[in-house]
This record gives structure tokens, sequence and C-alpha cells, in this order.
């Protein structure tokens, strides 16, 4: 059985597309029709339904996908071993929310390139769901959410902490001081907010419609810095990581917010697909920021 045509019914089954899989890897169509009919006719079954150009795996197909990617990855940890002697280098596709991407960024991306210059990271962004769709579909390395607690059995959990949330205002704000507020208070003052359904957004929303309450959104944006640099500069509202806005409020740029009645976990979690081979530069980023401060 030809490793590549295995490499390449994978990426057709990922893809649902003959045409997108020869994009990808740079084979013409007739080669991946070819590659794919060796398999089927040296396996003896179908592996893909077409009814209308339409692609889907068959029963046998969904089988021996699972089959196939514990193959590459043992080939690929094969391949690794050979160079145990080399320095580590690879590439790594990290996903997070914009937040986590800018303070990741800021605060450890250099020391990370200083001690492995040879690992290339491409950081995206995306909300929760798309994350996991990414994980699901490998198209992501390992994500970092920030969201409610999150717990799947096809998922690791390399990582995870409770982070500290406020709502901020600017220092000027009138409600700067006050002791004991409700956040019925604040409820009428208009919010910018990070975008619907995303996140921690997503899980204050939850706490307040569960009194009833929906906030007064004004502006959604999901660059948290603007966020801050608006909010220092008006009479608005939001509601942020500290990891965000504690700088800001030690500088007494923003202010926290003594909003008691509400609470809303939030967890950052470094997450890992459960069939994920573990390269030893994706095992060198995890186990850089499980020894950082998260």
């Amino acid at each position: 059985m030809e490793l590549r045509n295995l490499v390449t019914f994978i990426r057709v089954a990922e893809l649902g597309s003959f045409t997108g899989a020869a994009e990808q890897l740079g084979y013409s169509q007739s080669t991946v029709s070819f590659q794919i009919k060796q398999l089927e006719d040296e396996l003896g079954c179908m592996l893909f339904d077409r009814i209308n150009h339409l692609i889907t795996l068959t029963e046998k197909g969904r089988e021996l996908l699972s089959y196939a990617h514990r193959i590459c990855a043992l080939t690929d940890e094969f391949k690794e071993s050979l160079e145990l002697d080399k320095e580590c280098s690879g590439h790594i596709h990290v996903v997070t929310p914009d937040s986590v991407c800018e303070e990741m960024l800021s605060a450890h991306y250099i020391d990370f390139h200083k001690k492995y210059p040879n690992i290339s990271v491409r950081f995206n962004t995306a909300d929760t769901a798309d994350m996991f769709a990414m994980l699901d579909h490998n198209d992501a390395d390992v994500i970092i959410t920030l969201d409610g607690h999150l717990y799947s059995k096809d998922r690791i959990i390399a990582k995870e902490q409770l982070i500290p949330m406020h709502f901020v205002a600017a220092s000027s704000s009138p409600y700067a001081g006050v002791k004991g507020l409700s956040v019925r208070d604040i409820i009428h003052e208009p919010f910018i907010m990070t975008e619907y359904g995303q996140g921690y957004r997503r899980v204050l929303d939850v706490e307040l419609a569960k009194r009833s309450l929906e906030i007064n959104t004004v502006l959604e944006i999901g660059r948290t810095d603007i966020i801050t640099s608006i909010v220092a500069q008006s009479n608005t509202i939001s509601f942020l990581p500290d990891f965000v806005t504690k700088p800001l409020v030690d500088s007494k740029v923003l202010c926290y917010l003594d909003v008691r009645d509400i609470n809303v976990e939030i967890w950052k979690q470094l997450i890992y697909h459960k069939d994920k081979w573990i390269s030893k530069s994706l095992k060198a980023f995890i186990d850089y920021v499980k020894a950082k401060e998260f």
C-alpha cells in the first residue's frame, strides 16, 4: 500500500473534493482519482460515494480514515526519530481568540523564538466553535480557548486556568470607586464588546439572560486593544479579561467596576486533539506554554 495514496485519501476525505485535494497536494485531478482507485482496488471496497458530484466517505472509508491518520502519524514519528540529534525545527499552527493572540505574541513570542529559532509558528484567530472544527479536521495543531469550561473525550486539555474578568470603564467614570454595584446599575450604559456569540461574551450573555437582562451594545469588535482605547476615552463600559486590562488599570487609565451580583467563570484552555501526533516542535510549544504564566 502506497503511503502517498493514503495521504491523498486523507486530503480528499477532509476536503470532500478530488479537485481541492489535487490543488493542495500539487497533483492533477486525474492523479488523485487514480490514487484513490488504486486504494479501492487494493482493498477491494469503495471508499467514497460519488453522487451528483458530491464526495462522501462510505462506511469502510470512514474506518480506513482512522487507520490512515495513525499510519501517517507513525511514519512522521519514525522520520523524526531519525533526526534526534538535529536541532528542533518544524511548523506549528496555533488558533486563539484575538485577545489571547495579542497577549501571547507581545509577551512570549520573542522569548520562544530565541529558544527555538527553527520552529515557525502560524497564529490565526477564530471563535471557539471554529477552533474545534479546525482541530477535528487537523487544520490546527493546538488551540487556546477563552470561554466557559470546555471538555470533550476527543480532546486533550494540556493546561487550563480560571481567568479573572471585570467590567471596566474609564478612570473618570461616575462608577469608579463605587462599592457594591449591581449589574442592573450599569446595564443601561453603552457597552463596547467583543462579537456576539463568541467566547466570554457568550458566557456573559447567558448569565444575563438568566436574569432577563441584556447589555446595551453600541459597538462590537474583536480587537481588545481598540476596545480598551475607546473605553478609556468615553463613557462606555466593557467586560474583559484582567490580562488585557490590568496594565491600564495599574496606570489609572481604566478602572474595575465593583459589580458583585454576577459571577462569570471564564477559562483559558490549551487543547489539542487526542489523535494528534505530537511532533518535537509541537511538544516544545506545548511544554513552553505549560511552563509559562498562562
